[in-house]
């Protein structure tokens, strides 16, 4: 499969794995990725993902120029055509770790602009190099890049179409942390264990709350905040939470 798909415990990990093509999207790949994100949404069991690509040279060169390029330019209008994911379709409300292992290009950038934590290796280069082929990023790079960073850099990157390296993305804000190579994944896995200490239906209600109330105005958000506030505060997991504080021992929270 296009998509290699494991289970770590309560951590999942996608691997785009078409190493020979740059990890780049064909339609397969697509659809093994919205089969994989939808099993990780439904599955109780799992509360963080990682995302990577196979080989040290890229995360994710885009999409692929044979396969989806023309299928872009005949159903450009039709949304229902292409696979529901993170980047656009599918509400997901775990978190999600981009592990930028090389380039992360167009299309590659925008799966790791979908996810809520980009750690990159060094020497990965980011960027959304589509007006370059007359294209503008169509996968949410327009929308999601100038909410992350300051509008100008945003408009370097999507106007001029010239990646920027690992250290450059993380002065701009674009990364969390650049690390060695080597020592990519361990990090990844060790900010997800991170996250499954915490109790998981507050970490989701928290990434809700954090992406719907981004477009909303601010009394509204607050609004939106308070009612996932009394959600969280009728679970079992907040009894647990603060019984264990009370108690000074680690949370066994259930997802409950």
């Amino acid at each position: 499969m296009p998509i290699d798909y494991k289970k770590e415990g309560k951590i999942a990990i996608f691997t785009i794995d078409r190493p020979r093509a740059f990890n780049a999207m064909d339609r397969e790949t697509w659809q093994s990725l919205q089969d994989a994100m939808t099993d990780f949404r439904d599955d109780d069991n799992l509360w963080v993902g990682i995302i990577t690509g196979s080989g040290n040279k890229a995360f994710c060169a885009g999409a692929d120029i044979k396969d989806t390029l023309p299928f872009m330019r005949e159903h450009g209008h039709s949304h229902w055509a292409w696979p529901t994911t993170p980047m656009y379709g599918l509400d997901l409300w775990k978190p999600l770790i981009a592990a930028i292992n090389g380039v992360a290009l167009g299309g590659g950038l925008e799966i790791a602009l979908a996810c809520d934590i980009r750690i990159a290796a060094e020497g990965a280069r980011l960027g959304t190099p589509e007006v370059t082929l007359g294209l503008i990023p169509g996968w949410g790079g327009t929308q999601r890049l100038p909410r992350m960073i300051p509008w100008c850099k945003a408009a370097e990157l999507v106007l001029m179409g010239k990646p920027v390296d690992a250290q450059e993305a993380y002065r701009i804000g674009l990364v969390n942390k650049v690390v060695s190579p080597e020592t990519l994944m361990a990090t990844a896995r060790e900010w997800a264990e991170t996250i499954c200490q915490a109790g998981p239906l507050a970490v989701r209600a928290a990434k809700e709350a954090m992406i719907r109330g981004s477009s909303m105005p601010l009394n509204d958000g607050i609004v939106l905040e308070r009612a996932l506030l009394a959600y969280v505060l009728s679970t079992q997991d907040f009894i647990e939470g603060t019984t264990a504080f009370g108690e000074k021992r680690k949370a066994d929270f259930k997802a409950q």
